[in-house]
C-alpha cells in the first residue's frame, strides 16, 4: 500500500539571547550536517506549538514555553531520494530561562548560540535564513 504524499508535521523553536540564536547541529536527515532550530516531527495527537517545545527540550533540555507562531513552510522531499518525506514545518518563537544552559542529545550533534553574522556563514536550510532576517529585522527595529 503507498502512502500518501501529505506533508508530515514539523516544527521547530527559536530562542534568541543577547543577540544570539540557539542553533543545533544536525546529525539524522533531512537536514544533516545543517544548522537548525531544535525541532523534528510531529507526534500523533500533537499540536505544532507542543511538538515544538518537546523538541526543543530532547534536543538541548531547555524547557521552553509560551511558544508563539512566527512562521510556517511547505518543505518538499529531497530530491535525492525516492519517497522522502515532504513537511508542513511550524516554527515558534519560544521563551526560556535566560539562565538555562542547552546540551546536545536526541539527534543533536552539538549546540550552541549564533549571531545574525555567524549563521550566514554557517550550513543552514533557507527556512532558517529567512527566519533569521526576520527576526533581526525585527529586534533591530528596521523592518523586514
Amino acid at each position: 500500500m503507498k502512502k500518501s504524499k501529505k506533508p508530515q508535521p514539523a516544527s521547530s523553536a527559536i530562542i534568541e539571547r543577547d543577540g544570539r540564536y540557539l542553533l543545533v547541529l544536525r546529525s539524522k536527515p533531512p537536514s544533516d550536517a545543517m544548522y537548525a532550530f531544535p525541532g523534528g516531527r510531529g507526534e500523533e495527537g500533537e499540536t505544532p506549538a507542543e511538538t515544538a517545545i518537546r523538541e526543543l527540550l530532547e534536543e538541548t533540555g531547555i524547557q521552553g514555553e509560551k511558544p508563539m507562531l512566527f512562521a510556517t513552510y511547505d518543505l518538499p522531499g529531497r530530491e535525492d531520494g525516492p519517497g522522502s518525506p515532504s513537511f508542513f514545518l511550524s516554527v515558534f518563537k519560544v521563551k526560556a530561562d535566560p539562565m538555562a544552559v542547552a546540551v546536545a542529545s536526541d539527534d543533536a550533534a552539538s549546540v550552541g548560540w549564533y549571531t545574525a553574522a555567524q549563521i550566514e556563514k554557517m550550513p543552514a536550510p533557507d527556512s532558517v535564513r529567512e527566519c533569521i532576517l526576520r527576526l533581526e529585522a525585527e529586534r533591530t527595529g528596521r523592518g523586514a
